[in-house]
């Protein structure tokens, strides 16, 4: 007889499993590429300062100028993708990242470097746009756009810590051919993916038509929503840059929580971010959403403020009570801004308009290293005060810009959903 926990087991499994095939399909090529970016991320620097001898001053010149490429690419390959069928330019795009990754791990000198890099960008930030393009075709399908990106949010979170374990292997053989299997590794990521997403039917192109290619930039309430979530998006660099430079100079917590707040937030988004995306399906729904998520944050930041000059053991609980109202932000509003963009796109142009979203994140994560160091780190606990009242009061914006957005939707097609 079957026991009680193998029982309980099987029904967590066979609830994991979604029920749509196109979400399987993009899950199983969610969890290969992120397997292969998770370890990536984990040696890259290491492998570049420490193996090939690039000086980090250097890797971060490379890395900003692979940055400012990531800007120009997102619309134009969202365009594409809604040209000539998303799913066929990605698989391309895939196919394109695999050469560039084996290419990656060739180089020996700073020019080439800084040229690979900018190449790997400019691809990357493509790849992120007809890949974003094609989850809302397919979730427009469905019909549960917000769960469909809540669920491979999740499932992405589970393939960088998977990844991350894989290249701490690495690290620990610590040669130079486990950085380079590492890089071989994420390189076979990018074509399984393509592989995997051979299982999706095809998206058919959308036929050509005229002074359509750059409508998204004439849709100047869809252009404020984007600006409005760039500024906002500030927030995910909290976790990577934010808060561990705060912790360890001017907080007298161990440098190891780290480590544990990075571990609260990955754990708490696989667990929670589907449940709590849901009623954020409406274009109104996701707006209010993203306005308490902007709360939330605002008091995150707050809390964080406080963590310096106490105690250790009551900066570990401050930074811990603010590690929870972060994630808390951060899985609202991811919600709300995907219900707010999908929501507002033609559906005849879902495509172009999330690429032009990706375009507002890339940006966003070239500034917001820039803006959090000289806010939380050299200005200390009033440059909190002053990002949690930024973060607060642009998601509080969204609300009527939103709003504005809806009651235009009749000049650049019918919108996905209005609520």
């Amino acid at each position: 007889m079957t026991s009680a926990p193998v029982e309980a087991l099987g029904r967590a499994l066979r609830a994991a499993r979604p029920d749509d095939p196109a979400l399987r399909t993009l899950s199983l090529a969610t969890l290969v590429n992120t397997v292969g970016n998770g370890a990536f991320y984990t040696v890259s620097a290491l492998y570049f300062t420490r193996v090939v001898g690039i000086r980090p001053a250097q890797l971060g010149l490379a890395l900003t100028v692979a940055g400012a490429f990531r800007l120009v690419v997102g619309l134009p390959a969202g365009h594409l993708g809604d040209r000539f069928g998303q799913r066929r330019v990605l698989r391309l795009l895939l196919v394109v990242m695999t050469v560039l990754m084996l290419v990656y791990a060739t180089v020996r000198t700073l020019p080439g470097l800084v040229v690979v890099a900018a190449l790997i960008g400019a691809v990357d930030s493509a790849t992120n746009a007809v890949r974003n393009g094609l989850i809302a075709t397919a979730s427009q399908a469905s019909g549960d756009r917000v769960r469909m990106r809540a669920y491979l949010r999740a499932v992405t979170n589970v393939g960088i810590s998977l990844g991350a374990l894989l290249g701490g292997l690495a690290l620990a053989v610590d040669t130079r051919w486990a950085y380079v299997g590492v890089f071989v590794v994420n390189a076979a990521s990018y074509l399984g993916t393509a592989l995997a997403l051979g299982g999706l039917p095809k998206v058919p192109p959308v036929p050509r038509a005229p002074g359509t290619a750059l409508l998204v930039l004439r849709d100047r309430p869809f252009v404020a929503v984007v600006a409005l979530n760039a500024v906002f998006a500030m927030h995910f660099g909290l976790i990577d840059v934010g808060v561990p430079l705060w912790l360890s100079a001017r907080t007298s917590a161990p440098t190891w929580m780290v480590s544990v707040l990075l571990l609260v937030n990955t754990v708490t988004v696989v667990l929670l971010q589907v449940r709590v995306a849901r009623g954020t399906d409406t274009v109104p729904q996701a707006a209010r959403a993203f306005g308490r998520a902007g709360l939330l944050m605002a008091a995150a930041c707050a809390v964080y403020s406080l963590a310096a000059g106490v105690p250790t053991w009551v900066a570990v609980v401050v930074l811990l009570a603010g590690a929870l109202l972060q994630v808390a932000g951060e899985m609202i509003g991811s919600a709300g801004q995907w219900g707010i963009s999908m929501g507002l796109a033609p559906a005849e142009r879902q495509g172009q308009y999330q690429g032009f979203g990706s375009t507002g994140f890339a940006a966003s994560n070239m500034l917001s290293p820039v803006v959090l160091t000289l806010l939380c780190v050299e200005w200390g606990r009033p440059g909190w005060w002053v990002l949690g009242a930024l973060l607060g009061g642009v998601a509080l914006l969204m609300t009527p810009v939103s709003a504005w957005a809806l009651r235009t939707r009749d000049r650049y097609g019918a919108a996905t959903a209005s609520g």
